[in-house]
Order: C-alpha cells, then sequence, then structure tokens
C-alpha cells in the first residue's frame, strides 16, 4: 500500500524558515511526480510546488516564488519543501502527492495519491 507520510512541521516566527519532507513507500518514486500542496483554515487546498520525475524541472505557486524550493532525492524515496521568509499567510496544513505521469501538474485531481499532512504554524 502506497504511503506518503510528511515531516519537519512546526511553530516558527515570521521570516523564519522550515524544511518539510516527505517519505515514499510501496512506490516506483521515480515514476511519479511530486507536489506539495496546502490548505489554511477556511480555506480550499491550493498548489505550492511540484517537481518532475528527475527532479530537473519545477513549478511554483505565484505566492511562495522565491521563497520556496522543493526538491527530491529519488535514491531515497524523498521529497522536500525548503521554506524561508515564512510569513503569517503560510499558515497551513502542507500535503505531498504523488502524481502518475509525465508533467508537472498544479491540480490537485491529477494526484494519485496523498500524505495525511503536517501543520506549518507562523506566528507575527
Amino acid at each position: 500500500q502506497v504511503q506518503l507520510v510528511e515531516s519537519g512541521g512546526g511553530l516558527v516566527h515570521s521570516g523564519g524558515s522550515l524544511r518539510l519532507s516527505c517519505a515514499a513507500s510501496d512506490l516506483i518514486f521515480s515514476n511519479y511526480v511530486m507536489g506539495w500542496f496546502r490548505q489554511a483554515p477556511g480555506k480550499e487546498r491550493e498548489f505550492v510546488a511540484a517537481i518532475s520525475r528527475s527532479g530537473g524541472s519545477t513549478d511554483y505557486a505565484d505566492s511562495v516564488k522565491g521563497r520556496f524550493t522543493i526538491s527530491r532525492d529519488n535514491a531515497k524515496n524523498t521529497v522536500s519543501l525548503q521554506m524561508n521568509s515564512l510569513q503569517p499567510e503560510d499558515t497551513a496544513v502542507y500535503y505531498c502527492a504523488a502524481r502518475r505521469g509525465l508533467f508537472l501538474s498544479t491540480q490537485q485531481n491529477e494526484y494519485n495519491y496523498w500524505g495525511q499532512g503536517t501543520q506549518v504554524t507562523v506566528s507575527s
């Protein structure tokens, strides 16, 4: 059974940094586009970042460009999200997702597997 397990969330002050990680199991990791999404209280879940199967291509939501970096290690079956210059509006539950396919996607309904999420809280 495919599992995606996020870690690294927590409480940080505005301007601080966090690094989220997602460990995948029971899938051929290098066959999957990986993405990060987030859901703030009272809001819809939204796209944050995605990375191609090889790691050579990435995509970011405009709200996080220049502050967040997605990366992956296919040897370790992990994908990470380095988050810098965090702001209170980044507070959300962050989800890792896996998409079977060739192309990056910002659409959550195109992702096949999801983690349980990790809470990120940024205080002002």
